[in-house]
């Protein structure tokens, strides 16, 4: 028996923590909005682990239309668990979920954790050159200055 359980279902002090995680502990989203993470989890396929005793341990989501394409995002493993297998617990229990089976296409961005994607398929693109973004790295900020 593994020591990590992970399930779709996440009560509201599950979300109240792994809202804590990305919005005070994650380095790509200090400061979000609580308003727009709880509709980023609504809008989700969302994923917790939690270890033997029940308690949450880690968190991601899934944007995905279930059907070509998974953005996957919002990756966080507690600290206190890291390096016990956690991570990949989480992300095996993501690609294997039945409604993100036969994707054309996943995508994710990591700073750091390229060995934890590595052995679920995900590689660095090989055309770069292809993907454009538009991003607005100070929004949170922004709102927060508007008081939101």
């Amino acid at each position: 028996m593994s020591a990590w359980t992970i399930s779709n279902e996440l009560s509201p002090r599950d979300i109240e923590t792994a809202y804590r995680w990305i919005s005070a502990e994650s380095y790509w989203a200090k400061g979000l909005p609580r308003d727009i993470f709880e509709r980023s989890v609504g809008n989700s396929l969302c994923f917790g682990l939690r270890d033997a005793a029940g308690d949450l341990r880690g968190f991601a989501r899934a944007v995905t239309d279930r059907a070509t394409f998974a953005y996957l995002c919002d990756v966080f493993v507690c600290p206190s668990v890291r390096g016990q297998g956690a991570g990949k617990a989480l992300i095996q229990a993501v690609v294997e979920h039945p409604d993100l089976q036969l994707l054309r296409r996943w995508m994710l961005m990591t700073r750091d954790a390229h060995s934890l994607y590595e052995p679920f398929g995900f590689k660095a693109l090989e055309n770069p050159e292809r993907l454009m973004v538009r991003l607005d790295p100070d929004v949170y900020a922004r709102l927060s200055s508007e008081g939101r």
